[in-house]
């Protein structure tokens, strides 16, 4: 069968729908509000690849030197106009857009998301975050076209990469398509139900305003709330200085960047009864799966949808006493060494302490600049980038926030991140050292090394 409707859905189902799909079909079958939607199988796409031809030549162009960064383009291109150029049997994309009319109302046709669901994706030991790629506002007219799109972004140079990396088939795997009923949120964000670097007994909760995929990608820096779970506690509540948001455009439909109002940029997203509720959600999604969830929400007129829950993958072993405070944890992790001033502050995303030379990414061609030990500067961090944080010793980003692409992915480096520094990347300078402080969020002076007013100013 082609597509399967999500509430079908269950865990057990795995290998037919991919790890989104199924979460989203527990979340259904346990009461949890979640948009309607339907999934295309793994099946599908399996007999798609078989039936076209293309198979074979997907695993051929695959079998690379993944290290090489001229041929892993080259296998990402040709695996796309594999995919793209392949006719879908017109019995599959019949029974794919009857699945989608019948979520139409009053004849208007129904905006959708469009999201990977691979078999090897948001599983208790692999995020594969900002991997696969997601559509969003999809309608008839692009839905076949964008589901192809999906699949082949299994092949993208990052995925590939990453495949690599983990020790998963090059070849991709099996993926699957969640198609699900886009909601106009008025705010937006992530919440972990445990600290995502410490496994700390509290709640992580952001949120900005507009669609979620601002805060998800790292284009915007997200108010950041910290709820002690033991305690039921508010302990900290940062707002940030939200500049945009993703929103859907009145007039072509598609999901634009808009600014936001001088009046809501630094205004609180969420009230704490809203808090309370999201993690009491939570609380409730992570004592059905029976481990620490990462969890996207909407809020739309007041009402709470849950978008996605998967586990989270970073949490390491340590120990917590009853106020939800770490007890024992490493020296190194806890003090830095040989570091002077405080250059910068931000959101510290994952623990550790690094010292290196600054070196500032001004766009994808400055990628090849990095070299081990470098501390990479950037704006944000897209998936692209993977193979240059693997070299660099720690992570500094002027955008983001605990869910972000540079958070997630530095969490599974085991790299010290600070993200939301404002300006980062006008404030440090290419060939500055510094020591950067995962733990507290503080880029310090390297007061071992190269001072600061000797250091070499970008061209």
């Amino acid at each position: 069968m082609p597509a399967l409707w999500l509430d079908e859905v269950r865990a057990t189902d795995l290998e037919t729908v991919g790890g989104k799909a199924a979460s989203l079909g527990e979340l259904i079958a346990t009461g949890f509000p979640v948009p309607s939607g339907f999934v295309v199988t793994a099946d599908t796409y399996r007999d798609f690849i078989s039936e076209s031809g293309i198979k074979n030549e997907l695993r051929t162009v695959t079998d690379i030197d993944t290290e090489d960064s001229a041929t892993l383009t080259e296998a990402q291109n040709r695996s796309h106009d594999l995919i793209m150029e392949a006719p879908m049997a017109d019995t599959i994309q019949e029974e794919v857009l009857d699945a989608y009319r019948s979520m139409n109302t009053n004849d208007e046709e129904t905006s959708v998301a469009i999201r990977s669901s691979a078999t090897a994706e948001d599983l208790p030991d692999a995020s594969f975050a900002g991997q696969l790629d997601t559509y969003l506002n999809v309608t008839s007219d692009d839905l076949i076209e964008t589901i192809k799109r999906c699949w082949a972004s299994l092949f993208s140079r990052r995925a590939i990469h990453y495949r690599n990396q983990n020790d998963f088939p090059r070849h991709g795997g099996d993926i699957a398509v969640v198609v699900q009923e886009m909601v106009t949120a008025d705010t937006a964000g992530v919440m972990f139900t445990s600290h995502p670097s410490t496994g700390a007994h509290k709640a992580i909760v952001e949120a900005a305003w507009g669609l979620g995929e601002a805060v998800v990608s790292g284009v915007v820096s997200p108010d950041n709330y910290v709820v002690n779970r033991n305690t039921g506690a508010i302990e900290q509540v940062t707002v940030a200085d939200k500049r945009v948001k993703y929103v859907k455009s009145k007039q072509t439909g598609e999901t634009i960047e808009v600014d936001v109002s001088e009046e809501k940029r630094e205004q609180r997203v969420l009230s704490n009864d809203q808090l309370r509720t999201l993690v009491t959600i939570g609380e409730r999604i992570e004592s059905h799966y029976g481990t620490p969830q990462d969890i996207e929400w909407a809020i739309v007129d007041g009402e709470v949808f849950v978008l996605q829950s998967r586990p989270i993958t970073t949490i390491p072993d340590r120990n917590y006493n009853e106020s939800g405070d770490e007890t024992a944890t490493n020296d190194s992790r806890r003090q830095t060494r040989g570091t002077g001033d405080v250059l910068l502050e931000g959101l510290g995303v994952s623990p550790g302490v690094a010292s290196g030379t600054v070196r500032v990414l001004e766009n994808t061609d400055d990628l090849n600049e990095v070299t081990e030990g470098d501390v990479v500067v950037a704006e944000m961090t897209e998936p692209d980038m993977v193979p240059a944080m693997q070299r660099a010793a720690g992570i500094v980003t002027d955008e983001g926030g605990m869910i972000s692409h540079t958070a997630i992915v530095s969490r599974e480096l085991g790299l010290p991140a600070i993200v939301g520094c404002d300006d980062a990347t006008r404030e440090l300078i290419h060939g500055q050292d510094v020591t950067i402080d995962g733990n507290r969020g503080t880029v310090h002076r390297d007061t071992e090394t190269e001072p600061l007013e000797t250091a070499t100013s970008r061209d």
